[in-house]
């Protein structure tokens, strides 16, 4: 089958048998490197700066714009920055390169440029004014990451919990081994009381806690942006005006840990997913990718350290065709959380003929759609198996933009017989489009269990006593 945009053309070995246009962006990505290795290239450098000074740096190169197309070097930057800013965060964005390229991302990267969300976002995330500066590739600032210890504390009588879009899961863990975990249906995304957030937290806290003769510690992932406890940003929080979110949600953590009177740390969801996975093969470095409310994912590096980055591939862009599905919250097209998560379980199935009642959630219709897998639908095989191609371009992908070894993909959507088809194809993927990197990479699924509640057991690691 044969895909264009941009004026370049791919060719996938394999495609979503319910989703025939996605145009994986690896492949957009190797096509237009030999495209430009033939015409001559020219550098291109972007450095992103975070709040607490540590910078990014990746280097590649594009088509000079006297070389023609264009188009397709506007894409391929404008899909690479989009890309950096969630992968890696960053207020301020140094675009060393041809200065056309550069003047297009900052018009793009504007207040009134269609990627106005991504302007507003980082600059609230790192309480900067967000900008863009237009330099050349020579004199863009080196990297200089931060990195830090995460978790792995297993001492004591700790409570571990996981917040998600749908459910939040609670393990009491002693000494390292759990004795008791739980999973409690919840919808704080329409919450507008921030009181419904720190009562259902509490509450899970408390019943795990009654399975242990004493509390010692309390670690939590949840989906967002968490710095030293205090929340960010996060689509848990959506309902709740912005002055009840500054006064009652930004110390909801603080004021949890100071009420239990232990030692309490709380991170975003993705980093736990990867300290899963750590700590459970013993090796690293470990990409976690947890499909469920959305798409959490965390990176634990070679030194079984966490970066400074914010590692929401949610938001990362996958798919490059031209109408590729939208996000409502952030506005942008062929984003991760189309394909894997709840969201995109649902939307691959609607679209397929799968009929829903109207008055169900995504859980409710997950749950539906894995019952339907269970009875053999052929429907229901043919969602899981789209999700797994694209999950397999998506992490050919990511390979350009991390250090690969282990992948470890998890979470609701991958229960059941369904992840092991997600598993299945994204390997047939890697192993028909690029071989080279097949054997580099392992992918895996957990035991069904840790599917589950894995996050919220490694949760329980994270504060030292």
């Amino acid at each position: 089958m044969s895909l264009q945009i941009a004026g370049l053309e791919v060719h996938p070995a394999l495609v979503p048998p319910l989703d025939a246009s996605f145009l994986p962006a690896a492949l957009f990505t190797r096509e237009y490197l030999k495209l430009a290795a033939e015409l001559g290239a020219e550098p291109l450098c972007i450095a992103l700066e975070r709040g607490d000074g540590s910078v990014s740096t990746y280097r590649t190169v594009v088509i000079p714009p006297a070389n023609g197309h264009v188009q397709a070097t506007r894409l391929y930057v404008e899909r690479i920055v989009k890309t950096l800013l969630w992968q890696r965060g960053g207020w301020k964005v140094y675009i060393g390169g041809p200065a056309e390229i550069g003047a297009y991302i900052r018009e793009v990267y504007s207040p009134s440029g269609p990627r106005k969300f991504d302007f507003d976002f980082m600059g609230g995330v790192f309480e900067h004014p967000f900008e863009i500066v237009l330099t050349t590739a020579s004199v863009v600032p080196e990297s200089k990451e931060s990195t830090m210890p995460l978790g792995r504390n297993l001492a004591g009588c700790r409570v571990g919990f996981d917040l998600g879009a749908s459910d939040r899961k609670a393990s009491a863990v002693i000494d390292g081994e759990a004795v008791f975990s739980e999973e409690i249906v919840w919808d704080p995304k329409s919450a507008s009381d921030p009181e419904y957030q720190y009562q259902g937290v509490m509450d899970s806290i408390r019943r795990a806690a009654a399975h242990m003769p004493r509390l010692d510690a309390v670690g939590g992932s949840a989906a967002g942006v968490y710095i030293n406890n205090r929340v960010r940003v996060g689509s848990l929080y959506r309902g709740i005006p912005k002055d009840q979110f500054e006064a009652k949600i930004v110390p909801l953590f603080l004021r949890i840990r100071e009420e239990l009177g232990v030692p309490m740390e709380v991170v975003n969801d993705g980093e736990v997913t990867a300290l899963a996975g750590s700590m459970s093969i013993n090796d690293n470095p470990v990409l976690g990718i947890a499909l469920g409310s959305s798409q959490a994912v965390g990176y634990v590096n070679r030194e079984g350290n966490i970066t400074g980055w914010l590692n929401e591939l949610a938001f990362m862009p996958v798919d490059y065709r031209a109408d590729g599905p939208v996000d409502e919250w952030s506005g942008d097209a062929g984003c991760g959380v189309q394909f894997f998560s709840q969201q995109g379980t649902n939307r691959i199935a609607s679209a397929a003929g799968m009929v829903f009642d109207a008055k169900m959630g995504l859980p409710e219709r997950l749950v539906v759609l894995q019952k339907q897998m269970a009875e053999g639908d052929e429907i229901a095989r043919k969602v899981y198996e789209s999700v797994g191609v694209c999950l397999g371009y998506a992490i050919a992908h990511y390979a350009n933009f991390y250090d690969l070894k282990h992948v470890l993909i998890l979470g609701r959507v991958t229960t059941g017989v369904g992840g092991d088809i997600i598993l299945a194809k994204s390997l047939e993927v890697l192993r028909a489009d690029f071989p080279e990197l097949a054997p580099q990479v392992s992918v895996a699924l957990p035991d069904e269990k840790s599917r589950r509640v894995g996050q919220s057991i490694a949760a329980a690691s994270l504060p030292s006593l």
